[in-house]
């Protein structure tokens, strides 16, 4: 087990401060290698140091600008500062870098959703839904996508599955009931209101939704 690997394990183990040091010694062995420097830019940015972990990544794709791991974890740590552009072309580096896996299509489908390209969003969710059927998120993100663009009869699906594999997903329940809204359909849609409440009280989306359901009805 190398040092890298060693890491990992102080970091499932949750002793950081070990991660840290056996990864320094890492790198002080092998500076060459890009791997230590991109798993501490990760832990770095687990620790909300972002920029120390922009710089570790940088370096990692000084080494080796085909380093995808690198490009990926700067794009999570853009995308957390809501620097969505930037994100995005850190995203589509990774990718075509040969990373093509569930995580990255997800972010990418997330981060077009934030920048308001919903087709080119609907686009990755789609790729990163036929890796993982079983991705929540994803899922919920591609109905919303579809509500975004009018396509609510098919979003729909999609978040009564997202019900069903998360009860408590206070979100979906809210985009059913503005989905019903927009079929007209005020009872229906007041109940999904009301779900959302019961699981999120403080949720304000749902209680402006709800006294629109119930005023259609009063009508």
């Amino acid at each position: 087990m190398d040092k890298n690997e060693q890491a990992a394990a102080s970091i499932k183990s949750g002793d950081m401060e070990e991660a840290f040091k056996l990864l320094n010694e890492a790198i002080e062995e092998n500076p060459e290698d890009p791997v230590p420097y991109i798993n501490f830019g990760n832990l770095l940015a687990d620790i909300n140091e972002s920029e120390k972990a922009l710089n570790f990544y940088q370096k990692a794709l000084q080494l080796d600008n085909q380093a995808a791991a690198a490009y990926y974890g700067a794009g999570n740590v853009l995308y957390n500062a809501e620097k969505f552009a930037e994100a995005l072309t850190m995203y589509q580096q990774a990718l075509k870098a040969g990373m093509d896996d569930e995580s990255l299509h997800y972010m990418m489908g997330i981060t077009y959703y934030q920048s308001g390209r919903i087709p080119h969003a609907l686009a990755s969710l789609q790729r990163a839904l036929e890796m993982n059927e079983n991705d929540t998120e994803a899922r919920f993100y591609f109905g919303l996508a579809l509500a975004q663009l009018e396509r609510v009869e098919e979003a729909i699906p999609h978040f009564l599955q997202v019900t069903a594999e998360d009860e408590q997903h206070a979100d979906a329940y809210y985009n059913l009931g503005v989905a019903y809204m927009y079929k007209e359909d005020a009872a229906k849609a007041l109940s999904y209101f009301e779900e959302a409440l019961h699981i999120q009280p403080d949720h304000l989306l749902a209680h402006n939704g709800k006294e629109r359901a119930q005023e259609m009805l009063e009508k």
